[in-house]
């Protein structure tokens, strides 16, 4: 049991328009602001992946939703909760521009915590991009969390629920439960841990091959340090299968950039070792699949730092996917009513998700829904992965579909 208290079981994301309460969802759960880069405090917005673990607690005095926590203290009898479950949630940025990297850290999640403020009209834009995304990568473990409704009273909050069921009416999450939170009071967040807790958990196989979705990597030393106390780079992720020790040998693909132009980039795989394991606060004997978790390596950190690695798999050398710079896929159209799609052109450039990366792909050949590409940066990637694909139209990138490989 201890074990599975240290290592996450759910990775949930949270998804919804600008600004409708998404990071400070997310700190009521965990007591942490994820807009940890100063870009995105600058700019009051995320944008790039934010993450923090959260212990669910459960108070063995009490029943019903009532029960669960994160506080030390349950506030229905006063006695002390028990550590019950952890999960690493990813705050993704809702603003259009930076749909991308929403749906890259769509790729590594197993339930959604989609937030929709109740002092707005339902849908907005970006809220309906994301319930596209959910459908596309056909994510069902969704909770809709109703926010803001502290501001527009009882009669709004009401009309603004039934908008929500109106808009998602159709979709995979129809059935979906929609819980009206208020977080600057700690208002029905038992009631959403009680559903986090009852999400049903990924299928894992953690006696295959290992492969690891790297989302973040970090250069943890300090300025001014000696080369004696200089430790190597740290990449973050989530495994999807298999397993992983301190000690092991383990290979990042496509890996290290060893040259660019305007049209290509060449990379060269990284061997290297993993000398310790944590979920963030807390060392690991062995990371399993399910949660977020670090690996410290024996790589030089220049390439680790600032999310130099997002994008990469890792797992046992000779153990991985393929890299590949050019594929085969079929194309799926989204057929936004907002969009007038037109045809496919030779050389045209779209934006994929593949995994935790975002890559442009050139179109070399179309043919109806088939279509050939040519990578600028080379990927791994297995048969039958799907990927989300945006279109420049109107000098903005559009979310207009999904892609298979074949």
């Amino acid at each position: 049991m201890l074990n599975d208290i240290k290592q996450s079981s759910l990775n949930i994301g949270t998804l919804g328009h600008i600004d409708h309460g998404k990071t400070s969802l997310v700190r009521v759960l965990t007591n942490v602001w994820t807009d940890r880069h100063s870009e995105s405090l600058k700019r009051n917005m995320t944008i790039k992946l934010g993450y923090a673990d959260a212990i669910i607690k459960k108070c063995p005095n009490c029943e019903g939703p009532g029960a669960y926590t994160v506080n030390d203290k349950c506030s229905g009898c006063d006695g002390t909760p028990e550590p019950f479950m952890r999960i690493s949630i990813l705050d993704a940025p809702g603003h259009e521009t930076l749909m991308a990297t929403a749906i890259a850290g769509a790729n590594i999640i197993n339930g959604i915590l989609f937030v929709i403020a109740a002092n707005e009209a339902c849908p907005m834009q970006q809220t309906k991009e994301h319930l596209m995304i959910i459908n596309l990568l056909g994510l069902k473990n969704v909770i809709v969390v109703q926010s803001k409704i502290d501001i527009v009273g009882k009669a709004k909050a009401i009309e603004h629920y039934k908008q929500i069921k109106e808009f998602i009416k159709g979709s995979v999450i129809e059935d979906a439960p929609i819980v009206p939170v208020m977080t600057n009071r700690n208002i029905n967040i038992d009631v959403l841990l009680s559903l986090i807790v009852n999400m049903k958990k990924p299928e894992t196989a953690p006696d295959a091959d290992p492969l690891m979705y790297v989302a973040r990597s970090f250069d943890i030393n300090r300025p001014g340090a000696t080369v004696g106390e200089m430790k190597g780079g740290v990449i973050g992720g989530t495994l999807v299968r298999g397993s992983f020790k301190v000690g092991d040998e383990i290979e990042i693909r496509p890996g290290i950039k060893t040259e660019s132009n305007s049209k290509k980039e060449t990379y060269k795989p990284a061997i290297t070792v993993i000398t310790e394991i944590s979920n963030g606060t807390e060392k690991l004997e062995k990371a399993l699949p399910g949660g977020l978790i670090g690996l410290s390596t024996e790589i030089d950190p220049y390439f680790t730092k600032a999310d130099g690695l997002v994008g990469n798999v890792v797992g046992h050398p000779g153990k991985l996917p393929d890299v590949i710079t050019s594929m085969s896929v079929a194309y799926h159209s989204l057929n936004r009513q907002d969009i007038q799609e037109k045809g496919f052109a030779e050389n045209e450039p779209l934006l994929l998700s593949v995994g935790t990366l975002t890559v442009v792909g050139y179109i070399k050949k179309a043919k109806k829904s088939k279509l050939e590409l040519d990578l600028r940066h080379p990927i791994c990637a297995e048969q039958g992965m799907k990927m989300a694909v945006m279109r420049n139209m109107g000098q903005r990138w559009r979310l207009t579909g999904y892609a298979t490989m074949h």
